[in-house]
């Protein structure tokens, strides 16, 4: 079960964002608000969850106007126990802007997606930024313990590149690039699986253990999850094209999802290294971005998140305006003909389409950058990144 006081976190700053922009009242108020309201916000969200799991079936109105009721028993609660003596001009003002109503619009935008997706599974690419940042890190692994709280099935498959590479160079390993990609030697692959399965999966594990969950770490040749062959990379020169070995880096061949199921039925987080094993037990080091698709095909996940390093999907990337909040998968596949897709995001929106026609009902690249990017795509009404369908 989540951490409490993860839970009143994340809520207080959800609802610090909700004011900001309805209200443009200061950050500095509202952080006392919060303060001020902690009771509040850990009893009505008890509260409200369990209701909703007794009665998956409650509309959105109904459960407004209780959360109103509740609202209202809670805040005379919390007033019983100080005197209107006690509290100066500037604590009542405070007290007066938090207002019941306020405190349910954010729980009532998001009861429809807790409604949605209960017992469902989400697949989340976990990479970038997101991964290096160490307050990011925290917001990610708060975003998760949230999800499971409210009976989502959470599976993660992680990403290492920048780290391998910085390993790398610890160990004064020099590194060889075909047209920029880099070859990847029987020591280099070693070093990566070291850095991945060793290093970063436990990372994750341990980080996910504290708040309360039961992580466990895999790599793809656990129990033959990931059955992996050598990828060809694609060279392009003098407007020619080649396919050019560049060592143990993979593609998935086969998804093995028994281990993950059983993992996942005992209300386990798989955490998934991108290592996969070949025929001959070779370890070929597999995109994390592939992998993470593979796996949500073959679980026939409700979604796909992928965190990345930038917004989404652009018409013109020079253009904030045309932004691309939704894609099919036609649309997609036309843009990246037209080179509107281009570079780093061919791969993602591949990935993305890839996890569609295997089993995924959707796809979503969101911007890790910005903290608890996982909780504003998934439980609000506008979402932050762009999906792909």
């Amino acid at each position: 079960m989540i951490n409490e006081e993860t839970l009143k976190k994340e809520l207080s700053e959800r609802i610090l964002k909700n004011f900001v922009s309805k209200d443009n009242v200061s950050v500095e108020d509202l952080v006392e608000d919060a303060k001020v309201d902690e009771k509040f916000i850990q009893n009505l969200t008890l509260e409200l969850i369990d209701r909703v799991k007794l009665n998956p079936d409650i509309t959105e109105e109904e459960l407004a106007e209780e959360i109103i009721k509740m609202s209202a028993q809670f805040d005379n609660d919390d007033n019983d126990d100080e005197s209107d003596d006690e509290l100066d001009d500037k604590d009542a003002a405070q007290i007066k802007n938090f207002t019941a109503a306020h405190k349910a619009d954010i729980l009532i935008e998001a009861l429809p997606y807790i409604q949605e997706f209960y017992g469902k599974t989400i697949v989340i690419k976990y990479g970038g930024n997101a991964m290096l940042n160490d307050d990011l890190k925290e917001k990610v692994m708060q975003d998760v313990a949230l999800m499971k709280y409210v009976g989502i099935k959470v599976v993660i498959v992680h990403g290492g590149g920048p780290e391998i590479t910085q390993f790398l160079k610890k160990v004064g390993k020099e590194s060889s690039f075909v047209s920029g990609l880099r070859v990847t030697d029987e020591e280099t692959v070693e070093i990566a699986e070291m850095v991945l399965d060793g290093k970063i999966n436990s990372e994750i594990v341990t980080r996910l253990n504290r708040r309360g969950l039961r992580a466990v770490g895999l790599s793809g040749k656990d129990a033959g999850l990931i059955q992996a062959e050598k990828k060809l990379a694609t060279v392009y020169e003098q407007g020619d094209k080649f396919k050019v070995d560049i060592g143990y880096v993979g593609k998935c061949k086969k998804v093995d999802t028994r281990i993950l199921e059983d993992l996942i039925s005992r209300d386990y987080v798989p955490v998934i290294a991108p290592i996969g094993v070949g025929e001959d037990g070779e370890s070929y080091n597999i995109n994390a971005d592939y992998v993470a698709a593979d796996i949500a095909g073959a679980l026939r996940a409700e979604k796909l998140l992928l965190l990345t390093d930038t917004d989404g999907v652009y018409k013109n990337f020079g253009d904030k305006e045309s932004f691309i909040s939704t894609l099919t998968a036609n649309e997609a596949r036309e843009f990246i003909r037209e080179g509107i897709i281009s570079g780093g995001m061919i791969p993602k929106v591949e990935a993305c389409l890839h996890a569609l026609n295997t089993g995924a009902n959707k796809a979503h690249i969101i911007d890790g950058r910005l903290p608890h990017s996982i909780i504003l795509e998934l439980f609000t009404a506008a979402g932050i990144g762009t999906q792909v369908v």
